[in-house]
This record gives structure tokens, sequence and C-alpha cells, in this order.
């Protein structure tokens, strides 16, 4: 009997083996600390600046209202008068775009070329003067937009944020894991949270429960935000112009470069009859709509409804001396893909469905600054003193081995992951594991077992 305790027993300072669903455990729950140390800074700015932008709309009516309610005169100036004080505000500019008035109290809008940067000049149709002069990129909302899709820091900034928001979508799918209910308590601690069991278990279910609430809108916002990046964008392009004809695509692939598809041109002469912008008016397309000098074609006038909501956009392209319809395009007429990519940006930025939209968003980003301040908050309180808190890394096993596998296929769907998870890698081999005081910080010495 006492024979058979000694064998059964875990000798003393050997910790007992584990089993394959704790392996697999411990190894998701690994990679899910690592994605959160790679990206919980960058995911609350990304929350905090979307969730602004959301409201773009209702700011800038509220910046413009005292462009938008001006005395009615007895007759507009011409379009053309207008654009030549546009030009005036701003000497040596070349004309881009005028933007119709949204009413008949409201200010027109025209966008100028001033040596390389794009300038809007609000202009009084009926006095015929400029009433404000700003740079397109100095607006508030451009702002938080540069910032929130490169950290106001150009190309190295947006492949910075695209690295994050990849590294969000393993932390996401890794959490559902760890969240996975394992035995049949109830739904306390998994669909609700459990706020009288003391603070550790109010931490654990605070950041549980709004992980598993939020998980699918949060897959949402970074899978539809993914056609806007350096790297991935850009990849999609050219996979796309490998598979079919040259792409003319409606949004840009990264933060910078505007897409040239849609970008207004410059001209240093324009010619925008009245009868020609009436016959823009009586399209009635969504606002806002911007009239610009067709790319190739001088003679052409193309209208370019600019809503946010981009199931309603359209363009329309007309003879710039009769105001006749050459020809148009609405969403309808776009090919699945660009209607699907089309969906997805204009629910990413809150204008798919209305105010609930934006409730929807404010709700998820309020949620993401949630779970990262509560992940935060679990780490501090179980981290070792003078270490970084990682799970213990397993010896390696099936489990692991699994694990590795789907995060390395999630590395080849995402370019940026795969690439950093082999920096990460290389700098561990050749550096990190040769350092005693710096692996055992790490956690990078595995568990042993009997």
């Amino acid at each position: 009997m006492n024979q058979a305790v000694s064998h059964t027993a875990p000798r003393e300072g050997v910790r007992p083996q584990k089993s394959r669903p704790q392996r697999l455990y411990r190894t998701v729950w690994r990679w899910h600390f690592y994605a959160g140390v790679c990206c919980i800074p960058f995911v609350i700015i990304l929350a905090l600046s979307g969730a602004i932008y959301l409201f773009k709309p209702q700011f800038e009516a509220w910046v413009d209202r005292p462009y938008q309610q001006l005395p009615v005169g007895a007759t507009s100036v011409s379009v053309n008068a207008q654009i030549a004080t546009a030009r005036a505000a701003v000497p040596g500019a070349q004309f881009m775009t005028y933007q119709l008035p949204a009413n008949a109290t409201s200010a027109a809008i025209i966008s100028v070329n001033d040596a390389g940067a794009r300038t809007l000049v609000y202009v009084d149709p009926y006095q015929n003067k400029a009433l404000k002069v700003i740079p397109y990129s100095d607006q508030f909302m451009q702002q938080v937009k540069a910032f929130h899709g490169a950290l106001l820091a150009g190309t190295a900034g947006s492949v910075i944020v695209e690295l994050a928001a990849c590294w969000a979508v393993i932390l996401v799918v890794t959490g559902l894991y760890l969240w996975w209910p394992r035995t049949s308590n109830g739904f306390a601690g998994v669909l609700y949270p459990r706020l009288r069991q003391g603070r550790r278990i109010f931490w654990r279910d605070i950041h549980a429960v709004t992980g598993f609430w939020l998980a699918s809108f949060t897959l949402f916002l970074l899978v539809s935000g993914l056609p806007w990046t350096t790297v991935w964008g850009a990849a999609f392009k050219e996979l796309r112009q490998w598979n079919s004809a040259p792409v003319v695509q409606s949004w840009s692939s990264g933060a910078v470069k505007a897409a040239p598809a849609w970008r207004p041109q410059a001209v240093e002469s324009v010619d925008l009859p009245d009868h020609v912008v009436r016959a823009v008016q009586d399209l009635t397309m969504a606002q806002p709509v911007e009239l610009s000098v067709a790319a190739s074609e001088p003679l052409v006038i193309k209208a370019s409804s600019l809503s946010q909501n981009r199931p309603k956009r359209a363009t329309v392209w007309l003879d710039g001396r009769t105001g006749d319809v050459q020809r148009a395009q609405n969403f309808a007429q776009k090919g699945t893909l660009d209607r699907v990519i089309g969906f997805g940006i204009a629910a990413h930025e809150g204008h798919l469905f209305g105010w609930f939209n934006q409730l929807l968003g404010v709700l998820t980003t309020l949620g993401l600054v949630l779970l990262c301040v509560s992940g935060t908050i679990l780490w501090w309180r179980r981290k070792p003193a003078k270490r970084l808190g990682a799970p213990a890394a397993m010896p390696a096993g099936n489990a692991a081995m699994v694990v590795t596998g789907l995060i390395l296929a999630l590395g080849v769907a995402l370019p940026l992951v795969g690439l950093s998870m082999i920096a990460v890698l290389l700098l561990e081999w050749l550096v990190l594991r040769r350092i005693p005081a710096l692996r055992h910080w790490l956690g990078l010495t595995p568990a042993t077992n009997p």
C-alpha cells in the first residue's frame, strides 16, 4: 500500500504532469498574454480615436454652423465667380473641387491646390466673399483620422497600427478559447459577471464576459479596417489585379496615399456653367456632392457623392457644356467584393444604419478600453515581483504544436503578424535565451515535469 502511494505521489519540488487540455490552455494563454503586451496600448488609442471619428458628421455640422446659416440674398453669383473668389483667397492655387451648398443658407466649399496641399475655402454665394480658409489636413476630424490610421507618423505609423490590429485578431481568437466554459456552473462568469465574490473574480469576470460579448464586433472592426492598411491592403489590391483586370477601387490602401481613382484633379482653369450645376442638383445625389474636372477629360465634369454611408454613393459624368449625363455609376453597379467592402467601411465608420450604428460603435470602443484596463489589472495583480508575469512556458507537446500551427496560419493570412513572429523568434533564439536573467524575467524557462 505504501509502495503504491510512493509511485503515484509527485516528488518533492517537482510540478505534477500537466494533462493535454491543461497544456493547450497554458499555451493559448501564453499567446494571449504576449498578444496583449503587443497591442493593448494601441487598442486603447484606436478605440478612443475611432469613437471620436464616429461622430464626424455631427461635429463638422457644429463647427460649420456659422457657414450654414447665411442670410439669403436675392440672387447668388455664378459658380465661376465663386471659384475665382476662392482662388483669390489663396493666391497661385489651382482649382480642385466645388462642393454644392447643402441648402439655400449654406456656403459653398471650394477646395484648391496650394503648392501640393489641399485647402478649403468657404464662400458666401450671395455676397461672393471668402468666409473661411483652412488647410484640408488641419481639420480636427482629419487629424483624428490621421491619428487613428497612422498615429500622425506617416507610413511608419500606419504599419505600426496595422501590426497592432493584426495582433489584436490573435488576442480575440485566443481570448475566446480561454473564455470557453469548461465546467457546468451555469452562466455566472460566462454570460454575466459575478460582482460579489472578491476583486479577483470580479476583474476576471469583467474581462472574460466583456470580451465574449464584444468578440464579434471587435473582429468585424479589425477585419473591415484591413482594406485601408498599408501592407495588407496593398497586397490585397495586387492579388485582385493578378486575378482580374486592373482594379479601380474607391478606397485608399494606406493612411498616406490617396486613391488616384477618386482623388480630385487640380487644374489651372475650369468652367462650371450654372446650368451644369443645376443639372447636378436635379440628380438629388446623397450629400455632400463635389464637382471636379474628370481625369484626362477637361470638358467633362464629374459629380461625386461623398456620403459616409457608402451604399448611397454615386458618381456621374456630365458634358461640361450642356450638362447632359454621359455615364453614371452607383453602388449597386460595383463588383460583389467592392460592395462587401463598402458595406464594411460604412459600418466601421458608424454610418451604415444611422444612430444605432454609432451607438454600437461607441459601446464596442468603450468596451475595448474596459477590456484593456481589466486585463492590465489582472496582470498586475498576479505577476510576480521583478518578472514580466507571462504564463510559464510548457514543455513542447502536441497541444503546443497545434496552437503554434494555428497562430502561424494567422501569420500567413496577416503578413505583418508573420513577419513580426519571425523577428521575435530570431530575437528570442539569438539573444533572449542566452541571457539567464532576461530569460527568467520573460518566463522563457519551461516548467519542469516529473
